[in-house]
C-alpha cells in the first residue's frame, strides 16, 4: 500500500486482479487511500485469516470502499467452505455474536496433528463436540467474535490477554482505539513494570505521514478514553518514529524505550504548606522527583488505583481528605487561587476520582 501511494505511476502500469492480504492484522480504515486512487474494481482486495494447520487459509472478505468507509476494526469474514470456524469460550461453549472468545478450527481442511509430536498435537488438536463422531478441531490461540450479521472480527492473541490489577485486558482493543484517531498510523501497548510491582500499560504510537506529528499525549488518552473504561487507558503515551521490529517483522518488545515521568520542569511551585505537603505525595507516589501544582496526576503515569493510594498517603501526612463521586481527576486544596485544569490545583471533569483537601 505505501510503495503504491509513493510510486502512483507504476502502480498504474500493474495488471493486478486481486490483492490478498495475510499474515498480520489489517486495519480496514487504512485502505480509504487506496480506494480513492484505484476504485473498487482494480484490483479486488480480499482480506484473509489463515494458519498453517489449514495450509493455509480459513476466512475471507471480499473488499470495497463501501466496507472500509470509517472502519475500525479488523474483520476477516466468513470461513472457507471446507472448513467450520467456532468462537468459543472457556468451557467450550458457543459464543453469541459480540462476545470475544478463543477461534477454534474444524472441517476437511484441518491437518491432522503435527509430524512426530504427538503431544503437542494432543495440546492443539482437541475434540470437536460439535462435528461428526471421531472430529476433531483446533484451537488457534486467537481471539475474535461474532458481528449482528455473521462476520469475524479478529481482536489478537490469546495470550496477548494481560490482567491488570484484577482486570484481564485485550491488548488489541487498546491499540485499534488509538489506531481509530486520524493523527495516528500504528500503535502498540505493552504492560511495563519499570518499578516493582508497577505494573502499567503504556502505550506507542506512531504518526499518519503528514499529520505533523502525533497531538499531545492528553488529548490521545482523552480520545481513547471515550470507548474504553478507565483501567484500559494507557498511563503513558509515547511517540515513536516508527515501531522497532525483529528480524522476523515482529514487535521488537525490548527495543521499546521506557516512559518518562519527570513531574513538573517549568510549572508552578507549591505556594502553602498543604500545598507542599500535597505536592509531596505525588510525587511519592507517582514516584517522579518533583510535581508543581499544574501537574496532572494521570499524565505523569497516576491511574484510579494509584489515586487511592494518594488519598491514603495524603492523609497519613495530616490532610483532611475526602471522596467524591463527581467525575474528576485531580486534587483540590480550596480557598486558593484558581490553577490550569488537570493539575493537583484544580478540578477536572475527565476521571472518576476526585479528592477534596479541606481544612482543619
Amino acid at each position: 500500500m505505501q510503495a503504491d501511494a509513493e510510486h502512483p505511476d507504476l502502480g498504474r502500469q500493474l495488471a493486478l486482479r486481486r490483492v490478498v492480504f495475510g499474515g498480520e492484522a489489517l486495519d480496514l480504515g487504512r485502505m480509504a487511500e487506496w480506494y480513492r486512487r484505484h476504485g473498487d474494481t482494480a484490483p479486488v482486495l480480499v482480506n484473509m485469516y489463515g494458519i498453517t494447520e489449514t495450509t493455509v487459509h480459513v476466512s475471507h472478505l471480499p473488499l470495497d470502499e463501501r466496507a472500509v468507509a470509517g472502519q475500525t476494526r479488523s474483520l476477516i469474514g466468513r470461513g472457507i467452505p471446507d472448513l467450520r470456524v467456532y468462537v468459543l469460550g472457556d468451557r467450550l461453549e458457543l459464543l453469541p455474536p459480540n462476545v470475544p472468545g478463543e477461534m477454534y478450527v474444524a472441517g476437511a481442511g484441518l491437518a491432522r496433528g503435527y509430524l512426530h509430536q504427538s503431544a503437542l498435537s494432543a495440546e492443539r488438536f482437541v475434540a470437536d463436540p460439535f462435528g461428526p463422531p471421531g472430529a476433531r478441531m483446533y484451537r488457534t490461540g486467537d481471539v475474535a467474535r461474532w458481528t449482528a450479521d455473521g462476520q469475524l472480527e479478529y481482536l489478537g492473541r490469546a495470550d496477548d490477554q494481560v490482567k491488570v490489577r484484577g482486570f484481564r485486558i485485550e491488548l488489541g482493543e487498546i491499540e485499534a482505539a488509538f489506531e481509530s484517531h486520524a493523527a495516528v498510523a500504528q500503535a502498540r501497548v505493552v504492560v511495563r513494570e519499570d518499578g516493582p510491582g508497577e505494573k502499567r500499560l503504556v502505550a506507542y504510537a506512531v504518526p499518519e505521514a503528514g499529520a505533523g506529528g502525533l497531538p499531545a499525549a492528553g488529548v490521545l488518552r482523552a480520545h481513547v478514553s471515550g470507548s474504553l473504561p478507565d483501567y484500559m487507558v494507557p498511563a503513558a503515551v509515547v511517540a515513536l518514529d516508527a515501531l522497532p521490529l525483529t528480524a522476523n517483522g515482529k514487535l521488537d518488545h525490548k527495543a521499546l524505550p521506557a516512559p518518562e515521568y519527570t513531574g513538573s520542569t517549568g510549572g508552578r511551585a507549591p505556594r502553602t504548606a498543604r500545598e507542599e505537603t500535597l505536592c509531596r505525595v505525588f510525587a511519592e507516589v507517582l514516584s517522579v522527583p518533583r510535581v508543581g501544582i499544574d501537574d496532572s496526576f494521570f499524565e505523569l503515569g497516576g491511574d484510579s488505583i494509584s489515586s487511592i493510594r494518594l488519598v491514603s498517603q495524603a492523609r497519613a501526612a495530616g490532610l483532611d481528605v475526602g471522596r467524591s463521586g463527581r467525575s474528576s481527576s485531580a486534587v483540590r486544596p480550596p480557598r486558593s487561587p484558581p490553577s490550569p485544569p488537570r493539575s493537583p490545583g484544580t478540578a477536572r471533569r475527565a476521571r472518576r476520582t476526585t479528592v477534596w483537601v479541606t481544612s482543619p
